[in-house]
């Protein structure tokens, strides 16, 4: 496993990770900066070679030095950590979504309002990255091209939004969005949809 790669290996991997206290965000699946962070550190301090990439050997002793994760550890019920904000998040108003930790911190002028969890579209129709704008805003908005309700809709790369998922906060990450950003908690959103404005910045970030 490498950095990049995203499967359920990687998955289990780093609930093995966080039970040897290496890693302090939930499971994503996916193998990002801080999963390559997190083998390093445990390759170093096992006399391995620290190339943040996990061979055999590595995986070995992983698997050794844990125990096989529960379901709970692999897809935690509870909000997950935040990411440290992209720099492009420390100035103006801004929702500053990372995919690694999937949460969404609301800021202004560098400083975390509030956070929340979120997640992603599928392979086959994946969230955009990079820098935005909030160009429209939709309390009660349904989906043109999936009839699926988006309450609480605030519109930032054509079709893409911010909006609240009833699925999400049915089957967690077991299900994927159709590119927008899906959050779980109604209320947070709410208050969030109150305060963002038209013209507000949405960065998108691994």
């Amino acid at each position: 496993m490498a950095n990049g790669d995203e499967s359920e290996q990687v998955r289990e991997l780093q609930a093995r990770l966080k039970q040897l206290k290496l890693m302090s965000v939930a499971p994503t699946g996916f193998y990002g900066s801080k999963t390559t962070a997190a083998v390093k550190s445990f390759q170093s301090k096992n006399a391995l070679t620290a190339s943040g990439s996990v061979d055999e050997e590595t995986w070995k002793k992983i698997q050794t030095l844990t125990k096989k994760p529960t379901d709970d550890e692999l897809r935690p019920p509870t909000t997950n950590e935040v990411d440290a904000p992209d720099p492009r998040c420390m100035t103006g108003r801004v929702m500053c979504i990372s995919k690694e930790s999937r949460t969404l911190a609301w800021m202004i002028d560098g400083k975390i309002i509030s956070t929340m969890d979120v997640r992603f579209g599928s392979e086959n129709t994946p969230t955009r990255e990079g820098e935005f704008k909030v160009d429209r805003k939709e309390k009660d908005w349904v989906s043109t091209l999936y009839h699926t309700p988006m309450p609480y809709a605030m519109f930032f790369s054509g079709g893409q939004a911010v909006h609240y998922s009833a699925d999400f906060a049915a089957r967690g990450y077991a299900g994927a969005s159709h590119g927008c950003v899906n959050v779980r908690d109604k209320n947070k959103l709410s208050a969030l949809f109150a305060q963002v404005q038209t013209g507000d910045k949405v960065v998108v970030y691994w």
